[in-house]
């Protein structure tokens, strides 16, 4: 077994079978951690040009040490690649790879990766083994976590899609030293959203550590990643398949979100960017309904804003957003589900939010987190 040191290792208590979330510096040539997870020597690798160029010769090397034979599909490299096409290039690929059942599929990149080579071993042959070896923060601690895998559709994200756990998430915290500040920015808001959602003590010291966390410092990015796996990995052994409503409270700001990238073209926003925008909106409409006061969602604007992330969200009119949105996975018999704030560290999802109410935090004028005329981040 591994003599990482600095490895945390989380465990996902799934439906099918329980899985391990290995988190430190170096795992990516640690080959005993991915060997304990194949059923057979080879192994179909997914990835994109930009996470290809640092990270798959490495990770191929790491194979072949243990006698694995692999196969591999770079994809470009982008959210607008999330698609159909990109989905039968890689069913293609493994059916002309003549690869098994017994074949394990390795995403080995960000949220989009992860998403795609999900989608495609939760449906190659009725389901083949799947490792996540993500190598953006948001993808460690959020997409590779839990099994959701899919692809966007013109008319919403992840519409199409099928739950699909992982064998083994495989976090090496030494490939987001190439990931660029704009990633790397985006993966905070997800790291946010666990403090505000379930974990107050856990905000209270993203205040405190903000700054240290943008600048990488190695302590507290590992802290900060084992913290989000671990609140993300608690919900998904409690509402695996999202029947309950608990696990779409990891879905905070998404549903703003989401219209977001949608009303803008994909990949114009990257998806941490619109959840940020996302989650200002959900926590302003809870501040209306009287649900938390005005110095919390100040606290949340504040944390956000020294994050570099987006404080607005484009004016795309109420009516296009409510169009969309209406497109929600969350949606329940035609009513819009929104998860807001209750207070700071713990989420409701509710269908209550009156009409008026949304309208208006989507209002140039009457809300400060829509911007006039909305221009992309970055």
């Amino acid at each position: 077994m591994s003599n990482n040191l600095f490895m945390k290792t989380l465990t996902v208590n799934a439906s099918g079978a329980s899985y391990p979330i290995q988190i430190g510096p170096g795992l990516l040539s640690q080959a005993d951690l991915i060997q304990a997870h194949l059923e057979r020597p080879d192994a179909f690798i997914v990835t994109n040009t930009t996470v290809a160029r640092y990270y798959l010769a490495p990770l191929q090397r790491t194979l072949r040490e243990i006698g694995v034979r692999t196969f591999d599909l770079i994809l470009p490299d982008g959210e607008t690649y999330k698609n159909r096409e990109s989905l039968h290039a890689i069913h293609d690929a493994l059916l002309s790879h003549r690869c098994e059942r017994k074949t394990t599929v390795i995403a080995l990149g960000g949220g989009v990766v992860g998403d795609l080579a999900g989608f495609a071993a939760a449906t190659f042959l009725r389901g083949v083994p799947l490792i996540q070896i993500p190598t953006t923060l948001l993808a460690q601690v959020d997409s590779s976590v839990g099994g959701k895998t899919g692809i966007n559709h013109p008319l919403g994200k992840n519409l199409i899609g099928a739950f699909h756990q992982p064998r083994l998430v495989l976090a090496d915290t030494q490939t987001l030293d190439t990931l660029p500040v704009r990633e790397f920015r985006a993966g905070v808001a997800e790291i946010i959203k666990y403090g505000l959602i379930r974990d107050l003590p856990f905000l209270d010291w993203l205040d405190l550590h903000l700054e240290a966390l943008m600048a990488r410092d190695p302590e507290i990015l590992a802290q900060a990643i084992l913290v989000s796996c671990r609140n993300k990995a608690e919900v998904v052994a409690q509402d695996e398949f999202e029947t309950t409503g608990l696990r779409a409270l990891l879905n905070l700001g998404h549903t703003f979100g989401h219209a977001i990238e949608t009303g803008a073209g994909y990949g114009t926003w990257l998806h941490g960017e619109a959840v940020a925008a996302g989650m200002l909106l959900a926590a302003a409409l809870s501040e209306r309904m009287g649900w938390i006061d005005k110095a919390a969602l100040d606290r949340i604007e504040n944390l956000i804003r020294r994050a570099g992330l987006p404080t607005q969200a484009p004016d795309f009119g109420a009516s296009r957003y409510l169009a969309w949105m209406a497109s929600d996975k969350k949606v329940d018999a035609g009513r819009i589900r929104f998860v807001l704030l209750k207070r700071l560290g713990e989420a409701v999802l509710t269908a209550e939010a009156p009409l008026e109410e949304v309208t208006a935090i989507l209002t140039p004028g009457q809300s400060r987190f829509i911007e006039n005329p909305g221009a992309a981040p970055g």
